[in-house]
């Protein structure tokens, strides 16, 4: 399913039309914009004094930056600040803006083929590597991550200008509150060292080490209006070494190790595998109580699995657009973990002719899952409504009790229709959508 009829950029300029206040009439677009908070009862990152960003930011901390050390710069702290993102900025580059390769990040006793002739399992077995070449990888990985990591601090707003982009840019907010990131394209945050995990799973897996955003042990966060792509380096496209797929990417949006309160919105998540993992570990900690997280307005295009994938937390989703297109190599959408308690409504799927609707939900040690007013299309067929629960239900033991216990009260507007809902987030969801 595609909508047309209206141009997404003519909404884009409609919306902050008609809700620019008059007295916003004689300031730059861009500013009003840059200096928006969470409107009242958007989600979960609304709750007690809401989300503001960097809105208060004095002139001195207003910044417009280029490169990387100029963003790393610029979100440091916790003073009020709003970050103005122009043109690309580059994570694998040196100082002076230079791009830095994978071979250039190596340690000079690293090369992936003899870190793949000494850890092959069938040589080495299924044991962590060890020994010198495993600690010229890390050495290697630490060399990358100096530059491709961006430490967010607090009361900060980061937003694009135009077709800003972040590329290979992993932003980290460990500790932070009240932080806003807004209208940019976040591409390939592209691990050049992944781990070689060789009891993860059945046969072993690479697993990568960047998140294009990662909030960890943060609260009151706002992740609105990006895009989130692997542009030309998909994980599909990457070699396959020890029988499996060389990842290189992790999540796009991932919230773990006790987060609360975060409201991610009117965004486009593009031909990713991991997309959203929300919860640390299958071990009660500091998840326990936190991790409550709004879902709305967003489009999931051709999501491998964790569309998301949820622990412990409260996570509402609604009004939001999945598209699954093929059956392989897709493996689930909705991931109900351990103590999760998922709340559903009026989401729109469009599965493509061979993607069975009881694949869409996967239980990870859940027990319960709410679900109402699913709307789902599959092949060419017409849209209608449907129940995905039901669908696992029936094919599944044992099955997932329908009601996850709770009932979300913070959510900004009315709850449309999943069919109109989907007309809105093919429109407005995504990067370029804001009109500044």
């Amino acid at each position: 399913m595609r909508f047309r009829g209206i141009a997404a950029g003519a909404v884009g300029v409609l919306v902050v039309a008609l809700t620019a206040p008059a007295a916003a009439a004689s300031v730059p677009v861009s500013e009003w914009v840059g200096r928006q908070v969470l409107p009242a009862g958007d989600g979960w990152a609304a709750e007690g004094a809401g989300t503001t960003g960097g809105s208060a930011a004095t002139p001195e901390n207003v910044f417009h930056v280029t490169n990387r050390d100029q963003l790393a710069a610029a979100v440091a702290g916790a003073d009020p600040a709003i970050i103005f993102v122009r043109g690309t900025v580059h994570g694998n580059a040196d100082a002076a803006g230079a791009p830095l390769s994978c071979d250039q990040f190596a340690d000079p006793a690293y090369s992936l083929d003899a870190f793949l002739a000494a850890y092959d399992p069938a040589v080495w077995g299924r044991v962590a590597p060890s020994g010198p070449l495993e600690e010229a990888r890390v050495r290697s990985a630490a060399n990358q991550s100096a530059r491709v990591r961006v430490n967010v601090g607090s009361n900060k707003t980061i937003i694009g200008l135009g077709d800003a982009r972040l590329n290979g840019v992993f932003l980290r907010l460990d500790g932070s509150s009240n932080v806003i990131i807004r209208n940019l394209t976040h591409e390939d945050s592209r691990d050049c060292f992944p781990v070689w995990s060789p009891t993860d799973g059945e046969t072993g897996n690479w697993n990568a080490a960047y998140d294009n955003i990662w909030i960890r042990n943060s609260h009151h966060v706002w992740v609105d209006h990006n895009t989130f792509t692997d542009a030309d380096n998909p994980d599909s496209a990457q070699p396959i070494h020890f029988g499996r797929p060389f990842q290189v990417h992790d999540g796009q949006v991932d919230i773990t190790n006790g987060s609360n309160y975060v409201t991610v919105s009117w965004n486009r998540f593009t031909n990713h595998d991991k997309t959203m993992l929300i919860g640390s570990t299958n071990t009660p900690g500091a998840d326990v109580g936190a991790l409550k997280v709004t879902l709305h307005h967003n489009e999931y295009d051709g999501s491998v699995q964790r569309a998301p994938r949820v622990r412990f937390g409260q996570v509402d989703v609604y009004n939001n657009l999945y598209r699954v297109p093929v059956a392989e190599p897709y493996e689930y959408s909705w991931g109900v973990g351990v103590q999760s308690a998922i709340y559903a409504e009026n989401n729109y799927v469009a599965l493509g002719a061979a993607v069975a609707p009881e694949a869409f939900v996967f239980d990870w040690g859940g027990t319960v899952l709410t679900e109402k007013g699913t709307w789902v299309r599959q092949g060419r067929s017409l849209p209608r409504p449907a129940s995905l629960l039901a669908a696992y239900n029936a094919t599944h033991d044992p099955d997932l009790a329908p009601d996850a216990g709770w009932t979300p009260s913070l959510r900004a507007g009315p709850v449309l229709p999943a069919p109109a809902a989907a007309l809105l987030v093919e429109l407005c969801a995504g990067a370029r959508r804001l009109a500044i």
